[in-house]
């Protein structure tokens, strides 16, 4: 049964498997934890989901199955070792993907967040075939967690993309935006990658004022989220903006507003004279409306 707590969480942020990390550097235990006749690997249709029930499908080691093409991603519960396998020909993790969205409503808040861990690993090494800094073929150690160059000795980690997205708060009222791939009335809080050499504050103020030239200030943390799509870490903010003047990056941004309470209840309601349509329970976004209207009561 998925906790409460788990499942009141956004996509991909449930994930509860003890990832063993003292494993992967011993190789003699790993040689031992992928020959356990217990041990399994989950399965995926390219980076797709394969589901069973309300879980990832598994299946066991196969006998034939090489150590090398394998990520050990931790230990289940019950104490099996779960394993996933590195392949090349699969497509790239950033694509829309949605076979996923459907798989979210299926699977368990703890079975989403492991998915989205072994898909973002996955993706990565299908990637990295090659060293960035010789160019030479690299391959999967410590139990596919880096990649190492066989040419130069050069090691290659895992890449996690930091994301703030964010609400400005201004008298009451908190901005909402759309981009222009969005489904039609979706708006949500805007968003950017941190940029080298920047803090997350500076990330927030920076790209509230590039997207919608507002100043701001009191930037406070609430929380973050994983999101494999391919590898980003969403870190959501609140804001506080100087002014309620808004200049919008067209390149960016279709159309934005000062949403008000009152309209983000309709919104949340699915009041069909609602202004706008939520973002979906699936996305920190929606938590973090939903934090915000908490904080107002």
């Amino acid at each position: 049964m998925t906790d409460p707590e788990t499942s009141a969480l956004p996509g991909f942020s449930a994930c509860t498997l003890d990832r063993c990390d003292q494993v992967r550097v011993d190789p003699a235990a790993l040689a031992e934890w992928f020959n356990d006749p217990a041990a399994c690997r989950i399965m995926l249709r390219g980076l797709d989901p394969l589901i069973d029930g309300d879980r990832l499908a598994r299946q066991p080691i196969p006998m034939d199955a090489r150590l090398e093409e394998h990520a050990l991603l931790g230990r289940l519960d019950d104490g099996r070792p779960i394993f996933a396998e590195l392949r090349r020909d699969i497509p790239h993790g950033g694509q829309f993907a949605p076979r996923v969205w459907e798989a979210a409503s299926i699977l368990s808040a703890e079975e989403l967040g492991l998915y989205g861990a072994v898909r973002s690993l996955v993706d990565w090494h299908a990637r990295h075939g090659f060293c960035a800094v010789c160019g030479g073929p690299t391959l999967p150690v410590k139990a596919g967690w880096s990649r190492k160059c066989n040419a130069c000795d050069a090691e290659h980690f895992p890449r996690v993309d930091p994301v703030v997205i964010m609400l400005a708060e201004y008298e009451g009222k908190v901005l909402m935006g759309r981009q222009p791939r969005f489904p039609p009335k979706r708006y949500s809080a805007l968003a950017g990658f941190v940029e080298p050499g920047e803090t997350l504050e500076g990330a927030v103020a920076r790209e509230l004022f590039e997207e919608a030239g507002i100043r701001v200030s009191d930037v406070r943390y609430i929380m973050s989220q994983p999101w494999p799509f391919p590898s980003s870490l969403m870190i959501a903010c609140t804001a506080q903006a100087h002014d309620d003047a808004l200049t919008l990056d067209t390149q960016e941004l279709e159309d934005a507003f000062w949403a008000s309470t009152d309209e983000i209840r309709a919104a949340f309601a699915g009041d069909e004279s609602a202004r706008f349509i939520a973002p979906p329970p699936m996305a920190v976004a929606h938590h973090l409306l939903k934090y915000w209207l908490e904080q107002q009561n």
